[in-house]
């Protein structure tokens, strides 16, 4: 079955040439026009992966993500604007989008993106078993391989696909500080915020907040100032 991509954009043209060119790569498309239209296809028609426009009339992209995530979907949505402004791209990742791109942007580049997240959603783990983290205070964490699920307190945990793979990375050697460089080589892969090592400490702040009872002081997640991550003894 052929993977489906959403496009939520309100330029005609811009979604025009999006799905003319994702067809010829053999992905479906959904169409849509406004924000309201794009989150109900995202929620009723549960995608591979969303092209996400963030001057959109009814809701814009920031509101639209920020509402998928909400319910807990961890689809990989793909940012896409026009304005360059820092502000909007960190926000972007903090709010749950898993990637940004600047209009305009070559098409060979943004196929390029929406095969790499499609593709690391459906990775099947190379090694079977799980990783488990020290026992702290009676909490427990551990991750299972086979299901690609984060367990805590014996819970599964709700995570996105990019949170999964930073905490299976660090988990696998923990006590081993990697540098934000480090991290954005290893997990993200040289895709999507290429050069950006921001997008590491949003990608670590929303992980805390899922893990840690105490984001502020957290007990997995710990960081070694001046130097990066590490997965806590």
């Amino acid at each position: 079955m052929g993977k489906t991509v959403l496009i939520v954009e309100d330029e005609q043209n811009i979604v025009d040439i999006l799905s003319f060119n994702l067809s010829r790569e053999g992905y479906d498309t959904l169409e849509a026009y406004d924000g309201p239209t794009g989150l109900q296809l995202a929620l009723e028609q549960n995608p591979d992966l969303i092209l996400l426009d963030l001057m959109l009339p009814g809701m814009n992209g920031f509101d639209v993500c920020a509402k998928i995530r909400e319910t807990g979907n961890a689809i990989p949505i793909l940012m896409l604007t026009a304005r360059e402004e820092e502000e909007d791209k960190v926000l972007g990742l903090e709010l749950g989008a898993d990637d940004y791109i600047t209009k305009p942007f070559s098409m060979r580049e943004l196929l390029a993106r929406v095969k790499a997240n499609i593709r690391r959603v459906g990775m099947v783990p190379l090694a079977g078993g799980s990783i488990a983290a020290p026992v702290q205070d009676g909490r427990r964490v551990s991750i299972d391989e086979e299901r690609a699920t984060v367990y805590k307190d014996g819970s599964p945990m709700d995570l996105t696909q990019r949170e999964y793979d930073l905490i299976r990375y660090l988990a696998a050697q923990p006590g081993k500080v990697f540098s934000r460089e480090a991290l954005m080589e290893h997990v993200w892969k040289g895709e999507g915020c290429v050069g950006d090592v921001r997008a590491v400490d949003v990608a670590v702040r929303r992980l805390r907040e899922k893990l840690e009872d105490d984001p502020a002081n957290p007990q997995f997640i710990k960081t070694k100032r001046g130097m990066g991550y590490y997965f806590g003894e």
